[in-house]
């Protein structure tokens, strides 16, 4: 699954094409994608006719991202949020047939589409967007306002965005320390920041030198800065490099995020460290494989 980078890169490259265009039709061939956000999703005929009936003729404002979620902002207020999971993508295709493609790489030309993979379709004056998805893991859902997005559950007990005004040091030394289980677990759950997902949690903490296994409550104050400090370097890195296209993610212009060549640990299990030459260990922690070095990390 792509991680905050990879989302964000997306966000970024695909809000210019389609901001300020009003949505013309609207297409729905797997009614559960635009019914529910659980695992375990049902058809809902009344869901699907209020998506279409309260989008259609909609013009959008902007397109904001939270945690791996994609929202989109119409000028009346109203809200589809987008999360496009595992096997999700977005194509967007205008009158010319330059096709502009993000997310999973489901191997499609313009004139592929649609496939048997395009579950929902937005007909935009100058173009159309394409939902795909192999396996229907993502969902869109429409909401009146930010505020039913809320209060229906989205972004309960996430923690701030790394990049925002509202994320300082002090903010992060004071609420991580609270937390109790291991640093890698608790970057993973998002309690204080939200976003670093299995691949920037590992090389945050190999750039603040702190083993992802450590305890929160062993942290030194230094150390809490140093974490901090890594985020503020590591994210905003893997976004002007667009993410690490690891899975093969894509990015809305058709290629592929360049931050793997920056990587130090993750995914490097087995191998030298770049920094010292000692083999970089690897652990599970939440059932993820976790990639450190013993010398370099403490």
């Amino acid at each position: 699954m792509p991680e905050l980078p990879e989302v964000e890169s997306l966000r970024r490259s695909l809000e210019p094409l389609i901001v300020n265009q009003r949505i013309i039709k609207i297409e729905i061939a797997k009614p559960k994608l635009v019914s529910a956000k659980g695992t375990t999703r049902q058809p809902n005929p009344l869901k699907v006719a209020e998506f279409i009936k309260e989008l259609t003729g909609e013009k959008i404002s902007l397109v904001r991202r939270r945690v791996k979620n994609l929202i989109f902002e119409f000028t009346s207020g109203k809200i589809m949020l987008v999360h496009l999971k595992m096997t999700g993508q977005l194509v967007y295709v205008d009158r010319n047939q330059n096709s502009i493609s993000g997310g999973h790489p489901i191997n499609l030309t313009a004139e592929d589409l649609p496939s048997k993979h395009s579950h929902v379709i937005f007909t935009f004056e100058n173009g159309t967007l394409y939902f795909n998805d192999t396996r229907m893991f993502g969902y869109l859902l429409y909401y009146p306002d930010f505020a039913a997005v809320l209060s229906d559950g989205h972004f309960e007990k996430v923690g701030l965005e790394p990049l925002s005004q509202e994320f300082t040091e002090k903010y992060f030394v004071q609420e991580f320390k609270k937390l109790a289980g291991t640093v890698k677990k608790n970057f993973l759950e998002n309690k204080v920041v939200v976003g670093l997902g299995n691949i920037y949690s590992d090389e945050v903490c190999h750039h603040a030198g702190v083993r992802p296994t450590r305890k929160n409550q062993s942290l030194t104050k230094s150390e809490l800065k140093k974490l901090y400090s890594a985020i503020q370097i590591i994210l905003p890195k893997a976004i002007s490099e667009g993410g690490s296209s690891i899975a093969d993610y894509l990015l809305a212009d058709g290629s592929r995020g360049n931050y793997a060549r920056y990587h130090q640990v993750y995914n490097r299990g087995g191998k030298e460290c770049y920094t010292c030459g000692q083999i970089l260990e690897k652990v599970k922690i939440g059932s993820r494989t976790t990639v450190f070095c013993k010398i370099c990390q403490k």
